[in-house]
């Protein structure tokens, strides 16, 4: 197939553009979601222990998510004009989550790992609102349907290593 040169040229008049600070912020939830997508399979397959069945069940919820904010984040960056990166070096360069085990992951030791991860890319979506939100309301509202569903998947997964009345969940005290 041969491909003719284009006489004319396209030019797109869009409302608005993403400047270059909203493109990194959404550059970086990208990157954190998408490594949460991964963490939460590396998760899923090497998990093992009591109550197995359940977060392993649960670890494809967080995998969902992830995944489909991920998607969600990058077609708003293209609707701005900013390409998305998600390449693997880029992720692995990028991330703000601490680095998930290679090997096999006990439940309890798993619990805390995901929740660690679910918190780190809720930090970042808190840390880059505002900014976000000054400059594009519509992208800072994607922020928060992807807050109150990992801060929630946090709290549910959390409560399998919280007792009753006498402990406080981990990022509370560290």
């Amino acid at each position: 197939m041969t491909q003719t040169a284009r006489t004319t040229t396209h030019a797109a008049h869009p409302a608005f553009q993403a400047s270059q600070q909203l493109g990194d912020h959404l550059q970086q939830m990208l990157v954190d979601l998408t490594d949460l997508h991964l963490q939460g399979k590396q998760a899923h397959w090497n998990v093992v222990g009591k109550n197995f069945r359940d977060l392993h069940l649960a670890l494809d919820e967080v995998v969902d998510a992830a995944r489909g904010f991920s998607d969600d984040i990058a077609e708003r960056m293209r609707a701005v004009y900013v390409t998305p990166d998600a390449r693997a070096a880029t992720i692995a360069a990028r991330t703000t989550l601490s680095e998930f085990p290679a090997d096999e992951i006990d439940t309890a030791d798993c619990v805390d790992a995901i929740t660690a991860a679910l918190y780190a890319v809720a930090g970042t979506a808190r840390r880059i609102h505002d900014e976000v939100d000054a400059e594009d309301p519509t992208s800072a509202d994607m922020l928060h349907g992807i807050l109150e569903r990992l801060e929630q998947l946090a709290w549910m997964i959390d409560a399998e290593n919280r007792v009753a009345n006498s402990s406080i969940p981990r990022s509370m005290h560290e």
